[in-house]
């Protein structure tokens, strides 16, 4: 009895010392030493990041802490290396999956987040497909390439319940931050006018000359269009940075959504307007374009006039003072005074995305609205596009601001959406 006793106790001490033996555990997967333990890592995939912007924005991504980049998805086979070769490098292992069809990416039920930097036919569909699979959603502009898009986006991103930033960075970049505040709080005093840069306004219609397409692991055409009409292939739109930049099929609103989803979406911003729109809008001349909002502040969409303070201008003139901006970072305002308001620039100019990134990344912990959020980009979207149909049909369009049709005018009406190419509907 004594021996079965203190065998017994043997046995319990053997396993209470083998229990008290400390286990070595990585730091990091404490989140020690900086690092940010995996459970409160956000998994991240790219979607077409491999061009110039796209690179950019994902260069910032993977210089997060609490992000961990899992795969890209391109139609080019050489971007996806390139992609994943950079990814790998970050990540100090081979382990990033490569896709071509962007539906198997978003089948991934260990991704949290989608970062989408293919072209602007792409946007609006990729973005819906991803919400509808669950992600939330980082993606570059302009967000849709019609009216009908940017509201049905917004309508995904509240349906299914996810996070949705779009790429306009200038909403985190404090010099324009710094011209927004002044006009919102009143320190112009009564605002009267609002003025977005654009960019030169263009449209093409043609085709260029049909050329063999290449196998499709090398580059997939179909899925390069997606949505669009189907076009035969030319290297020039897929190759060449940029190349399809300029034609109807690919771009949207003519170009003007360039620079007006930035710009006008601070106007938009700083009149206290971003669930509305401007009553009407009719062109003023060569690349120039006017509305108005019912608060009676004018709207001025413009690529001249300015003084020069780099890319994506815009000024807001009120009763007491004005001010003027742009991606230099560089502040003018009138009066003076107003200066010693301004904060410590934490940006170096607007085309850095390092604030915007990390609003997005905060909001997918905290589920909080980004800055840039769907409905936000839904309505500078439609106010952009419905600037871009005044130009194009040479004509004033008065705006149902509730309804997001234009009054009177079916032709306009029509030109709300576009036909979608099977099986892209949404």
């Amino acid at each position: 009895m004594l021996g079965n006793r203190r065998q017994f106790l043997k046995t319990v001490a053997g396993k209470a010392a083998f229990f008290a033996v400390p286990l070595f555990v990585p730091g990091k997967a404490l989140g020690l030493d900086g690092a940010v333990a995996p459970s409160q890592r956000i998994t991240v995939g790219g979607i077409g990041v491999g061009g110039v912007r796209g690179s950019y924005v994902l260069s910032v991504f993977l210089g997060q802490p609490d992000v961990q980049f899992l795969a890209v998805c391109d139609v080019r086979d050489d971007r996806r290396l390139s992609v994943k070769n950079l990814v790998d490098a970050k990540n100090g292992n081979r382990d990033c999956k490569t896709y071509r069809d962007l539906r198997d990416l978003l089948a991934r039920r260990d991704i949290d987040a989608v970062l989408i930097s293919i072209g602007d036919r792409w946007h609006a569909t990729a973005s819906i497909l991803a919400v509808q699979a669950g992600k939330d959603v980082y993606c570059e502009k302009p967000c849709a390439m019609t009216i009908e898009l940017a509201a049905a986006l917004d309508d995904n991103v509240r349906r299914y319940g996810r996070v949705f930033q779009a790429g306009t960075q200038r909403r985190n970049v404090s010099n324009y931050v710094f011209a927004v505040d002044l006009a919102r709080t009143g320190k112009l005093g009564k605002l009267l006018t609002l003025y977005a840069g654009i960019g030169h306004l263009r449209e093409r219609h043609d085709w260029l000359p049909a050329e063999p397409e290449p196998p499709r692991e090398v580059m997939d055409w179909d899925l390069w269009l997606g949505p669009c009409p189907w076009r035969p292939y030319n290297h020039q739109y897929a190759y060449v940075n940029g190349g399809w930049h300029g034609f109807f099929d690919f771009e949207a609103g003519g170009g003007l959504l360039d620079w007006g989803a930035h710009t006008v979406d601070l106007c938009q911003w700083a009149n206290n307007a971003d669930r509305t729109l401007p009553v009407f809008f009719e062109p003023a001349g060569n690349n120039r374009l006017v509305g108005k909002y019912q608060n009676g502040v004018k709207l001025v969409l413009q690529n001249t006039g300015w003084l020069g303070l780099g890319g994506c201008p815009i000024r807001f003139e009120g009763e007491e003072g004005w001010v003027e901006t742009g991606d230099s970072g560089i502040v003018a305002l009138h009066p003076d005074s107003l200066r010693s308001q301004q904060k410590t620039l934490h940006e170096p100019g607007g085309i850095s995305c390092v604030q915007h990134v990390r609003d997005f990344l905060n909001c997918v912990k905290t589920r909080a609205l980004p800055a840039a959020n769907s409905q936000v980009a839904r309505k500078s979207h439609i106010a952009c596009f419905a600037a871009y149909l005044a130009w194009r049909l040479g004509r004033r369009l008065n705006i149902d601001v509730l309804g997001e049709r234009f009054i009177g005018d079916e032709e306009a009406n029509r030109m709300r959406s576009r036909a979608i190419r099977a099986p892209w509907y949404h």
